[in-house]
Protein backbone atom coordinates (compact mmCIF):
# COMPACT_ATOMS: atom_id res chain seq x y z
CA UNK A 1 0.00 0.00 0.00
CA UNK A 2 3.10 2.28 0.80
CA UNK A 3 4.68 1.59 -2.28
CA UNK A 4 1.35 2.72 -3.92
CA UNK A 5 1.55 5.90 -2.73
CA UNK A 6 4.95 6.40 -4.48
CA UNK A 7 6.66 6.69 -7.72
CA UNK A 8 4.34 9.78 -8.92
CA UNK A 9 6.80 11.54 -10.88
CA UNK A 10 5.43 10.08 -14.22
CA UNK A 11 1.85 11.77 -13.45
CA UNK A 12 2.35 14.98 -10.81
CA UNK A 13 4.55 17.34 -12.03
CA UNK A 14 7.37 18.92 -9.52
CA UNK A 15 6.07 22.32 -7.58
CA UNK A 16 7.46 24.64 -5.26
CA UNK A 17 5.95 26.72 -2.64
CA UNK A 18 4.91 29.77 -4.23
CA UNK A 19 7.24 32.36 -4.31
CA UNK A 20 6.35 35.87 -3.29
CA UNK A 21 6.22 38.75 -5.72
CA UNK A 22 9.57 40.03 -6.31
CA UNK A 23 8.00 43.83 -5.94
CA UNK A 24 6.54 43.07 -2.89
CA UNK A 25 9.48 40.87 -1.40
CA UNK A 26 12.18 43.99 -2.34
CA UNK A 27 9.94 46.08 0.55
CA UNK A 28 11.03 43.36 3.25
CA UNK A 29 13.10 41.04 5.13
CA UNK A 30 10.72 38.32 5.39
CA UNK A 31 11.33 35.04 3.53
CA UNK A 32 9.62 34.82 0.18
CA UNK A 33 8.86 31.06 -0.05
CA UNK A 34 5.41 30.16 1.52
CA UNK A 35 4.33 26.91 3.31
CA UNK A 36 3.40 23.71 1.61
CA UNK A 37 0.28 22.78 2.80
CA UNK A 38 -0.47 19.57 3.96
CA UNK A 39 -1.67 17.95 0.97
CA UNK A 40 0.64 19.85 -1.62
CA UNK A 41 3.70 18.15 0.93
CA UNK A 42 2.26 15.28 0.35
CA UNK A 43 1.53 15.45 -3.58
CA UNK A 44 5.14 16.20 -4.02
CA UNK A 45 6.61 13.99 -1.68
CA UNK A 46 4.61 11.15 -3.51
CA UNK A 47 7.05 11.95 -6.52
CA UNK A 48 10.41 10.19 -5.49
CA UNK A 49 10.94 7.27 -7.14
CA UNK A 50 12.02 5.55 -3.99
CA UNK A 51 15.13 4.16 -5.63
CA UNK A 52 17.69 1.27 -4.22
CA UNK A 53 20.58 3.58 -4.46
CA UNK A 54 19.09 7.13 -3.10
CA UNK A 55 21.46 9.67 -4.33
CA UNK A 56 20.09 12.33 -2.50
CA UNK A 57 21.34 10.55 0.63
CA UNK A 58 24.45 10.03 -0.52
CA UNK A 59 25.01 13.83 -1.80
CA UNK A 60 23.53 14.95 1.69
CA UNK A 61 26.73 15.51 3.64
CA UNK A 62 24.52 14.24 6.75
CA UNK A 63 23.30 11.38 4.66
CA UNK A 64 19.46 12.47 5.92
CA UNK A 65 17.28 9.31 5.25
CA UNK A 66 15.54 11.72 2.34
CA UNK A 67 13.77 8.74 0.75
CA UNK A 68 12.20 7.76 4.04
CA UNK A 69 10.96 10.55 5.24
CA UNK A 70 9.58 11.05 1.97
CA UNK A 71 7.40 8.29 2.19
CA UNK A 72 6.20 8.66 5.47
CA UNK A 73 5.00 12.35 4.47
CA UNK A 74 3.69 11.14 1.54
CA UNK A 75 1.14 8.66 3.44
CA UNK A 76 0.26 11.38 6.33
CA UNK A 77 2.52 10.25 9.27
CA UNK A 78 4.52 13.68 9.62
CA UNK A 79 5.41 13.25 13.05
CA UNK A 80 7.28 9.81 12.09
CA UNK A 81 8.85 12.22 9.25
CA UNK A 82 9.95 14.34 11.78
CA UNK A 83 11.28 11.99 14.34
CA UNK A 84 13.48 10.09 11.54
CA UNK A 85 14.71 13.41 10.02
CA UNK A 86 16.60 14.83 13.13
CA UNK A 87 17.69 11.78 13.73
CA UNK A 88 20.74 12.68 11.71
CA UNK A 89 20.40 16.35 11.40
CA UNK A 90 20.66 18.76 14.47
CA UNK A 91 19.31 21.92 12.57
CA UNK A 92 16.55 20.55 10.42
CA UNK A 93 14.58 23.50 10.20
CA UNK A 94 17.40 25.61 9.27
CA UNK A 95 18.84 23.44 6.81
CA UNK A 96 15.44 23.12 4.69
CA UNK A 97 15.81 27.06 4.37
CA UNK A 98 19.44 27.48 3.59
CA UNK A 99 20.74 24.42 2.06
CA UNK A 100 22.18 24.45 -1.37
CA UNK A 101 19.23 21.62 -2.57
CA UNK A 102 20.11 22.50 -5.82
CA UNK A 103 23.63 21.32 -5.75
CA UNK A 104 23.25 18.23 -3.40
CA UNK A 105 19.94 16.44 -2.70
CA UNK A 106 18.17 17.92 -5.75
CA UNK A 107 20.77 18.20 -7.94
CA UNK A 108 21.30 14.35 -7.38
CA UNK A 109 17.69 12.96 -7.53
CA UNK A 110 17.70 9.92 -10.49
CA UNK A 111 14.54 11.46 -11.41
CA UNK A 112 15.45 14.85 -12.45
CA UNK A 113 18.38 13.07 -14.36
CA UNK A 114 15.14 10.92 -16.50
CA UNK A 115 13.82 14.48 -16.89
CA UNK A 116 10.96 14.58 -15.25
CA UNK A 117 11.92 17.10 -12.75
CA UNK A 118 13.71 16.80 -9.41
CA UNK A 119 11.65 16.19 -5.95
CA UNK A 120 11.46 19.24 -4.40
CA UNK A 121 13.46 17.71 -0.67
CA UNK A 122 14.19 20.88 0.78
CA UNK A 123 10.23 22.57 0.90
CA UNK A 124 9.15 19.06 2.43
CA UNK A 125 11.92 19.13 4.69
CA UNK A 126 11.06 22.69 5.37
CA UNK A 127 7.37 21.57 5.99
CA UNK A 128 8.07 18.57 8.00
CA UNK A 129 10.28 20.48 10.42
CA UNK A 130 7.82 23.60 10.35
CA UNK A 131 5.14 21.47 11.23
CA UNK A 132 6.96 19.63 14.14
CA UNK A 133 7.39 22.82 16.17
CA UNK A 134 4.10 24.02 15.41
CA UNK A 135 2.83 20.87 17.32
CA UNK A 136 5.18 21.23 19.80
CA UNK A 137 7.01 17.87 18.68
CA UNK A 138 10.11 19.74 19.07
CA UNK A 139 11.75 19.57 22.86
CA UNK A 140 14.63 20.02 24.90
CA UNK A 141 16.19 16.98 24.85
CA UNK A 142 17.82 16.90 28.52
CA UNK A 143 20.40 13.46 29.23
CA UNK A 144 18.58 10.70 30.99
CA UNK A 145 22.33 10.23 33.14
CA UNK A 146 24.50 13.86 34.14
CA UNK A 147 28.32 12.73 34.07
CA UNK A 148 30.66 15.04 35.68
CA UNK A 149 33.16 15.35 32.61
CA UNK A 150 32.60 18.71 30.70
CA UNK A 151 33.64 20.47 27.58
CA UNK A 152 34.43 23.41 26.12
CA UNK A 153 33.72 24.76 22.92
CA UNK A 154 34.60 27.80 21.11
CA UNK A 155 32.44 29.00 18.90
CA UNK A 156 28.37 29.19 18.66
CA UNK A 157 27.94 28.86 15.33
CA UNK A 158 26.27 25.43 13.49
CA UNK A 159 29.25 23.65 13.93
CA UNK A 160 29.62 24.47 17.73
CA UNK A 161 26.00 23.76 18.75
CA UNK A 162 25.46 20.63 16.98
CA UNK A 163 28.51 19.06 19.05
CA UNK A 164 26.93 20.95 21.98
CA UNK A 165 23.90 19.11 21.37
CA UNK A 166 24.93 15.74 21.01
CA UNK A 167 27.50 16.31 23.44
CA UNK A 168 24.74 17.63 26.04
CA UNK A 169 22.49 14.82 25.21
CA UNK A 170 25.63 12.16 26.45
CA UNK A 171 25.16 14.17 29.59
CA UNK A 172 28.15 15.67 29.55
CA UNK A 173 28.48 19.45 31.21
CA UNK A 174 29.05 21.79 28.05
CA UNK A 175 30.50 25.22 28.10
CA UNK A 176 29.73 27.44 24.86
CA UNK A 177 32.07 30.77 24.29
CA UNK A 178 31.61 32.87 21.73
CA UNK A 179 32.92 36.61 20.74
CA UNK A 180 29.02 37.77 19.99
CA UNK A 181 25.99 38.65 21.82
CA UNK A 182 23.85 36.18 20.31
CA UNK A 183 24.93 32.68 19.57
CA UNK A 184 24.12 30.99 16.09
CA UNK A 185 27.26 32.39 13.99
CA UNK A 186 26.72 33.67 10.56
CA UNK A 187 23.15 31.87 10.94
CA UNK A 188 22.53 34.72 13.15
CA UNK A 189 24.71 37.44 11.69
CA UNK A 190 25.60 37.01 8.27
CA UNK A 191 22.55 35.07 6.73
CA UNK A 192 19.88 37.35 6.18
CA UNK A 193 16.27 37.11 7.16
CA UNK A 194 14.53 36.60 3.41
CA UNK A 195 16.87 33.27 3.33
CA UNK A 196 16.43 32.28 7.58
CA UNK A 197 14.15 34.23 9.98
CA UNK A 198 16.04 35.13 12.96
CA UNK A 199 13.37 33.44 15.32
CA UNK A 200 14.17 29.76 13.46
CA UNK A 201 17.60 29.91 15.06
CA UNK A 202 17.37 31.59 18.65
CA UNK A 203 14.14 29.42 19.36
CA UNK A 204 16.73 26.34 18.80
CA UNK A 205 19.42 27.85 20.58
CA UNK A 206 16.35 28.54 23.39
CA UNK A 207 16.00 24.89 23.27
CA UNK A 208 20.11 24.04 23.55
CA UNK A 209 19.97 26.31 26.66
CA UNK A 210 16.58 24.39 28.54
CA UNK A 211 18.44 21.11 27.52
CA UNK A 212 21.10 22.55 29.99
CA UNK A 213 24.15 23.66 27.40
CA UNK A 214 25.98 27.26 29.00
CA UNK A 215 26.94 29.89 26.95
CA UNK A 216 28.98 32.36 27.85
CA UNK A 217 28.37 34.95 24.89
CA UNK A 218 30.48 38.34 24.65
CA UNK A 219 33.96 36.25 25.20
CA UNK A 220 36.47 36.89 22.91
CA UNK A 221 39.37 34.14 23.48
CA UNK A 222 42.54 35.40 24.02
CA UNK A 223 41.30 38.65 24.66
CA UNK A 224 38.71 38.24 28.34
CA UNK A 225 39.35 34.44 28.51
CA UNK A 226 42.66 32.43 27.60
CA UNK A 227 42.64 29.69 26.27
CA UNK A 228 44.71 27.83 28.28
CA UNK A 229 42.01 28.49 31.03
CA UNK A 230 39.26 27.05 29.27
CA UNK A 231 41.64 23.83 28.64
CA UNK A 232 42.26 24.16 32.54
CA UNK A 233 38.21 24.18 33.33
CA UNK A 234 37.57 21.27 30.89
CA UNK A 235 38.48 17.57 30.19
CA UNK A 236 38.13 18.34 26.20
CA UNK A 237 37.93 21.60 24.13
CA UNK A 238 36.47 21.86 20.60
CA UNK A 239 37.22 24.84 18.43
CA UNK A 240 34.71 25.65 16.28
CA UNK A 241 35.08 29.41 15.67
CA UNK A 242 34.54 29.76 11.80
CA UNK A 243 35.76 31.74 9.32
CA UNK A 244 35.49 35.42 9.48
CA UNK A 245 38.79 36.94 8.04
CA UNK A 246 37.78 38.34 4.61
CA UNK A 247 39.78 38.58 1.81
CA UNK A 248 41.08 41.55 0.83
CA UNK A 249 41.35 43.32 -2.82
CA UNK A 250 44.05 45.21 -4.12
CA UNK A 251 44.44 48.19 -6.59
CA UNK A 252 44.49 51.47 -6.73
CA UNK A 253 41.95 53.43 -4.45
CA UNK A 254 41.26 50.03 -2.43
CA UNK A 255 41.44 51.91 0.51
CA UNK A 256 38.98 54.22 -0.38
CA UNK A 257 35.85 55.40 1.87
CA UNK A 258 32.87 53.39 0.88
CA UNK A 259 34.46 50.13 -0.15
CA UNK A 260 32.98 47.47 2.62
CA UNK A 261 33.16 44.12 4.18
CA UNK A 262 30.41 41.72 3.40
CA UNK A 263 30.04 40.63 6.92
CA UNK A 264 30.35 44.02 8.25
CA UNK A 265 27.68 45.04 5.66
CA UNK A 266 25.81 41.73 6.45
CA UNK A 267 26.09 41.93 9.77
CA UNK A 268 24.93 45.45 10.66
CA UNK A 269 21.79 44.66 8.28
CA UNK A 270 21.08 41.73 10.61
CA UNK A 271 21.60 43.75 13.98
CA UNK A 272 19.06 46.63 12.36
CA UNK A 273 16.50 43.52 12.52
CA UNK A 274 16.92 42.82 15.66
CA UNK A 275 16.18 46.43 16.99
CA UNK A 276 19.46 47.37 17.91
CA UNK A 277 21.39 50.55 17.56
CA UNK A 278 23.90 50.10 14.88
CA UNK A 279 26.45 53.53 14.55
CA UNK A 280 27.81 52.42 11.22
CA UNK A 281 24.39 51.57 9.73
CA UNK A 282 22.59 55.00 11.02
CA UNK A 283 25.51 57.30 9.63
CA UNK A 284 25.01 55.63 5.60
CA UNK A 285 28.51 53.83 5.93
CA UNK A 286 26.79 49.95 6.05
CA UNK A 287 23.78 51.39 4.21
CA UNK A 288 22.82 51.45 0.33
CA UNK A 289 19.66 53.38 1.10
CA UNK A 290 19.53 55.65 -2.05
CA UNK A 291 23.11 54.61 -3.02
CA UNK A 292 24.69 53.02 -6.49
CA UNK A 293 26.02 49.29 -5.08
CA UNK A 294 28.53 47.34 -6.50
CA UNK A 295 29.44 43.91 -5.18
CA UNK A 296 32.25 42.13 -5.75
CA UNK A 297 32.37 38.09 -6.18
CA UNK A 298 30.19 35.28 -7.29
CA UNK A 299 29.70 32.89 -3.74
CA UNK A 300 26.11 32.83 -1.58
CA UNK A 301 27.56 35.64 0.62
CA UNK A 302 27.89 37.91 -2.54
CA UNK A 303 24.05 37.15 -3.56
CA UNK A 304 23.10 37.82 0.25
CA UNK A 305 24.88 41.05 -0.58
CA UNK A 306 22.80 41.98 -3.35
CA UNK A 307 19.61 41.11 -1.99
CA UNK A 308 19.94 42.93 0.84
CA UNK A 309 20.98 45.98 -1.15
CA UNK A 310 17.94 45.84 -2.88
CA UNK A 311 15.90 45.68 0.39
CA UNK A 312 17.85 48.30 1.41
CA UNK A 313 16.83 50.85 -1.64
CA UNK A 314 19.60 51.21 -3.34
CA UNK A 315 19.65 52.91 -6.37
CA UNK A 316 20.86 50.38 -8.51
CA UNK A 317 22.64 46.94 -7.90
CA UNK A 318 25.37 44.96 -9.87
CA UNK A 319 27.06 42.18 -9.08
CA UNK A 320 30.93 42.15 -10.82
CA UNK A 321 32.36 38.20 -11.42
CA UNK A 322 35.37 37.61 -12.99
CA UNK A 323 33.68 34.26 -14.88
CA UNK A 324 30.46 33.41 -16.48
CA UNK A 325 27.19 32.29 -15.37
CA UNK A 326 28.00 28.54 -15.98
CA UNK A 327 31.22 29.28 -13.10
CA UNK A 328 29.31 30.77 -10.34
CA UNK A 329 30.02 29.61 -7.22
CA UNK A 330 26.82 30.36 -5.89
CA UNK A 331 23.37 28.42 -6.14
CA UNK A 332 21.63 29.24 -9.35
CA UNK A 333 18.73 29.03 -7.29
CA UNK A 334 19.89 32.42 -5.70
CA UNK A 335 21.05 33.99 -8.70
CA UNK A 336 17.53 33.47 -10.22
CA UNK A 337 16.09 34.93 -7.30
CA UNK A 338 18.34 37.84 -7.43
CA UNK A 339 17.73 38.36 -10.90
CA UNK A 340 13.96 38.93 -10.71
CA UNK A 341 14.57 41.02 -7.42
CA UNK A 342 16.43 43.54 -10.17
CA UNK A 343 19.79 42.73 -9.33
CA UNK A 344 21.82 43.23 -12.65
CA UNK A 345 25.03 40.63 -12.88
CA UNK A 346 28.09 41.46 -14.99
CA UNK A 347 29.72 38.96 -16.00
CA UNK A 348 33.26 38.61 -16.88
CA UNK A 349 34.36 41.75 -15.11
CA UNK A 350 37.34 41.98 -12.63
CA UNK A 351 38.04 44.84 -10.23
CA UNK A 352 41.42 46.68 -11.27
CA UNK A 353 41.31 49.71 -9.15
CA UNK A 354 38.58 52.35 -7.49
CA UNK A 355 38.42 56.01 -8.56
CA UNK A 356 37.29 58.46 -5.74
CA UNK A 357 37.81 59.02 -1.94
CA UNK A 358 34.80 58.45 -1.31
CA UNK A 359 34.68 56.02 -3.63
CA UNK A 360 32.82 56.97 -6.96
CA UNK A 361 33.15 54.01 -8.89
CA UNK A 362 35.37 50.67 -10.06
CA UNK A 363 37.70 50.25 -12.48
CA UNK A 364 36.39 47.27 -14.39
CA UNK A 365 38.88 44.80 -16.63
CA UNK A 366 36.58 42.83 -18.67
CA UNK A 367 37.53 39.15 -19.11
CA UNK A 368 37.59 36.19 -21.06
CA UNK A 369 37.74 32.51 -20.21
CA UNK A 370 41.12 31.04 -21.23
CA UNK A 371 42.69 27.80 -20.82
CA UNK A 372 41.58 25.37 -17.97
CA UNK A 373 43.98 25.35 -14.79
CA UNK A 374 44.65 22.23 -12.89
CA UNK A 375 41.37 22.12 -11.35
CA UNK A 376 40.14 22.07 -15.44
CA UNK A 377 37.98 25.00 -14.55
CA UNK A 378 38.86 27.57 -17.45
CA UNK A 379 41.12 30.72 -16.52
CA UNK A 380 40.11 33.97 -16.48
CA UNK A 381 41.90 36.64 -18.83
CA UNK A 382 42.29 40.31 -18.99
CA UNK A 383 41.32 41.54 -22.38
CA UNK A 384 43.64 44.72 -22.89
CA UNK A 385 41.78 48.33 -23.52
CA UNK A 386 38.66 46.98 -22.59
CA UNK A 387 38.56 49.04 -19.09
CA UNK A 388 35.89 50.60 -18.24
CA UNK A 389 34.37 52.80 -15.13
CA UNK A 390 30.97 51.36 -12.83
CA UNK A 391 29.70 54.39 -11.07
CA UNK A 392 29.31 53.60 -7.30
CA UNK A 393 29.12 55.54 -3.57
CA UNK A 394 29.01 52.09 -1.76
CA UNK A 395 31.30 48.36 -2.69
CA UNK A 396 31.16 45.70 -1.03
CA UNK A 397 33.51 43.37 -1.11
CA UNK A 398 32.42 39.12 -1.12
CA UNK A 399 35.50 37.68 -2.04
CA UNK A 400 35.41 34.62 0.32
CA UNK A 401 36.81 34.15 4.33
CA UNK A 402 40.13 33.28 5.37
CA UNK A 403 40.99 31.67 9.25
CA UNK A 404 42.31 34.09 12.02
CA UNK A 405 45.72 33.00 13.18
CA UNK A 406 44.29 31.33 16.18
CA UNK A 407 48.30 29.96 17.69
CA UNK A 408 48.98 33.89 17.65
CA UNK A 409 45.79 35.59 18.80
CA UNK A 410 45.66 32.76 21.95
CA UNK A 411 49.21 32.53 22.47
CA UNK A 412 49.52 28.33 21.55
CA UNK A 413 52.21 27.64 19.08
CA UNK A 414 51.99 24.21 20.07
CA UNK A 415 48.25 24.17 17.87
CA UNK A 416 49.16 23.21 14.24
CA UNK A 417 47.79 24.56 11.13
CA UNK A 418 48.14 23.98 7.66
CA UNK A 419 49.00 26.08 4.99
CA UNK A 420 46.33 27.97 4.20
CA UNK A 421 45.83 28.90 7.98
CA UNK A 422 42.88 26.01 9.09
CA UNK A 423 43.53 24.26 12.30
CA UNK A 424 45.24 20.97 10.95
CA UNK A 425 43.05 18.48 12.78
CA UNK A 426 42.19 14.53 11.49
CA UNK A 427 38.96 14.35 9.30
CA UNK A 428 37.80 11.49 10.92
CA UNK A 429 38.40 12.08 14.51
CA UNK A 430 38.74 15.62 14.31
CA UNK A 431 41.63 15.74 16.63
CA UNK A 432 44.23 18.30 17.20
CA UNK A 433 48.06 18.76 17.74
CA UNK A 434 47.28 19.13 21.37
CA UNK A 435 45.39 16.16 23.13
CA UNK A 436 42.11 16.68 24.52
CA UNK A 437 41.30 19.37 21.82
CA UNK A 438 39.15 18.86 18.69
CA UNK A 439 38.20 21.24 15.87
CA UNK A 440 35.20 21.33 13.09
CA UNK A 441 33.70 23.15 10.73
CA UNK A 442 35.40 25.85 8.95
CA UNK A 443 38.20 26.54 11.14
CA UNK A 444 38.88 23.25 10.03
CA UNK A 445 38.10 22.76 6.49
CA UNK A 446 37.66 26.39 5.24
CA UNK A 447 34.88 28.36 4.02
CA UNK A 448 31.76 25.66 3.20
CA UNK A 449 28.57 25.44 3.80
CA UNK A 450 26.26 25.20 7.12
CA UNK A 451 25.31 21.84 6.54
CA UNK A 452 28.77 20.96 6.62
CA UNK A 453 29.54 22.39 9.51
CA UNK A 454 27.06 20.17 11.41
CA UNK A 455 28.19 17.11 10.01
CA UNK A 456 31.60 17.97 11.43
CA UNK A 457 29.92 19.21 14.51
CA UNK A 458 28.39 15.91 15.27
CA UNK A 459 31.32 13.52 13.98
CA UNK A 460 33.61 16.00 16.55
CA UNK A 461 31.44 15.35 19.30
CA UNK A 462 31.32 11.74 18.62
CA UNK A 463 35.21 11.56 18.93
CA UNK A 464 35.39 14.16 22.12
CA UNK A 465 32.74 11.45 23.52
CA UNK A 466 35.38 8.72 22.97
CA UNK A 467 37.97 10.44 24.23
CA UNK A 468 36.18 11.52 28.01
CA UNK A 469 35.24 8.09 28.22
CA UNK A 470 38.33 6.35 27.16
CA UNK A 471 40.35 8.66 29.98
CA UNK A 472 37.51 7.97 32.42
CA UNK A 473 38.55 3.89 31.86
CA UNK A 474 42.21 4.55 32.22
CA UNK A 475 41.33 6.81 34.94
CA UNK A 476 39.29 3.83 36.83
CA UNK A 477 42.06 0.62 36.66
Amino acid sequence: MAQQRMLKFVTVSRDMPEKRDATKRREDFDEIYAEFAAAKAAEQASRCSQCGVPYCQSHCPLHNNIPDWLRLTAEGRVKEAWELAQETNTFPEICGRICPQDRLCEGNCVIEQAGHGTVTIGAVEKYITDTAWGEGWVQPRRPAVERSESVGIIGAGPGGLAAADMLRRAGLQVTVYDRYDRAGGLMTYGIPSFKLEKDVVLRRVDQLEQAGVTLVMNCNVGEDLSFDAIRGTHDAVLIATGVYKSRDLMGPGAGATGIVKALDYLTASNRKGFGDEVEAFDSGELNAEGKRVVVIGGGDTAMDCVRTAVRQGATSVKCLYRRDRANMPGSMREVTNAEEEGVEFVWLASPKGFSGDPVEGVIVQKMRLGAPDSSGRQMPEVIEGADYVEPAELVIKALGFEPEPLPELWGVPELEVTRWGTVKADFRSHATSIPGVYACGDIQRGASLVVWAIRDGREAAEAVLDYIESAASVAAE
